[in-house]
C-alpha cells in the first residue's frame, strides 16, 4: 500500500503549528497504525528530519496512551480500537490520512500528535479512592459481591483513560471519563463510603479543568475503544444531584460554612 499522510507537526505548547504532508511508501496491510508511523520516522530520521512524535505504550489496547484523531475520527475508523491496535488493512491503497493530536482546550498540545492529558490524573485524584481497613489480609470471598454488581463495575473499570472521549465531543466534554471513574468504584461495597463525596469533587475537578458542558450527544460512546456507555453518565449525575442535595440539607441543619 502506498499511502498520502497530513500530519499535524508543532514544534512545542507555543509554536504555530501546520500540517504536512508525507509519503508512506510499501506498507503492509498487516502492519499496525504506529508501526507505520515507525517507518515514517525511520526515513524521516534517516534523512535527518525530527521525526513525528506520538504517544504509545503498550501497544495492546489496555493503556490509553496512544490518542489521535485519524481523518476526523478518534482512534480512527474501526469501532471499539485503540489506535495501535488498528491495522493498515482498514484503509484502501493510495488513500490520504489526515492525522492529527485530540482537539479539547483540557488537553494542550505539547508537541506534534502529543497532548497533554493530565487534567484525567487530577479528576481521579480529587476523588478516585475508597477506604480500606489495614490488618490481616482477608479472604477473596469475604466481601460477596453480586455478579451483576462485579460486572457493571468491570465495564466501568475498562475505561483506559485515553481521551476518545473528550475528542470526540463537540463539547470537549470528560463526562465519560468522569462518570466511568465514578462509577467503577460506586458499583462495589468497598466504594460506598465515599460514594457521593466522590461523584461531587470529581465533577468539581472536571469543571475546574475546562471541560466543556455534556449534552448528551453520544459521540463520546461511539468514539469510546472499550465500548463504555453513556448510561455510566446519568448513573453519575444521579449521584452528583444526591450529594449536592444532601451537602444542602447537612448545611441547612448546622446553619451553613458561614
Amino acid at each position: 500500500m502506498n499511502l498520502t499522510l497530513r500530519v499535524w507537526r508543532q514544534a512545542g505548547p507555543s509554536a504555530a503549528g501546520a500540517f504536512v504532508e508525507y509519503r508512506a511508501h510499501d506498507v503492509s496491510p498487516d502492519m499496525s497504525f504506529l508501526e507505520m508511523l515507525d517507518v515514517v520516522n525511520e526515513e524521516l530520521t534517516a534523512k535527518g528530519e525530527a521525526p513525528i512524535a506520538f504517544d504509545h505504550d503498550c501497544r495492546e489496547g489496555i493503556c490509553g496512551m496512544c490518542g489521535m484523531m485519524i481523518n476526523g475520527l478518534a482512534h480512527g475508523p474501526v469501532q471499539a480500537t485503540t489506535t495501535c491496535q488498528l491495522h493498515m488493512r482498514s484503509f484502501t491503497d493510495g488513500e490520504t490520512l489526515t492525522i492529527e493530536p485530540w482537539r479539547a482546550a483540557a488537553f494542550p498540545v505539547l508537541r506534534d500528535l502529543c497532548v497533554d492529558r493530565g487534567a484525567f490524573d487530577r479528576i481521579i485524584q480529587s476523588g478516585g479512592y475508597v477506604s480500606v481497613a489495614t490488618g490481616n489480609a482477608v479472604d477473596g470471598n469475604a466481601m460477596p459481591i453480586s455478579k451483576p454488581d462485579a460486572d457493571a463495575a468491570m465495564d466501568a473499570a475498562a475505561c483506559i483513560g485515553c481521551g476518545a472521549c473528550v475528542a470526540a465531543c463537540p463539547n470537549g466534554s470528560a463526562s465519560l471519563f468522569t462518570a466511568a471513574k465514578v462509577s467503577h468504584l460506586g458499583h462495589l461495597p468497598q466504594g460506598q463510603p465515599e460514594r457521593y463525596r466522590r461523584a461531587l469533587r470529581m465533577v468539581a475537578q472536571m469543571d475546574l479543568e475546562h471541560f466543556g458542558g455534556c449534552t448528551l450527544f453520544g459521540e463520546c460512546q461511539a468514539a469510546c475503544p472499550k465500548e463504555i456507555s453513556i448510561d455510566e453518565i446519568a448513573r453519575m449525575n444521579r449521584d452528583f444531584l444526591y450529594a449536592s442535595a444532601s451537602e444542602l440539607e447537612e448545611s441547612a441543619k448546622t446553619g451553613g460554612a458561614g
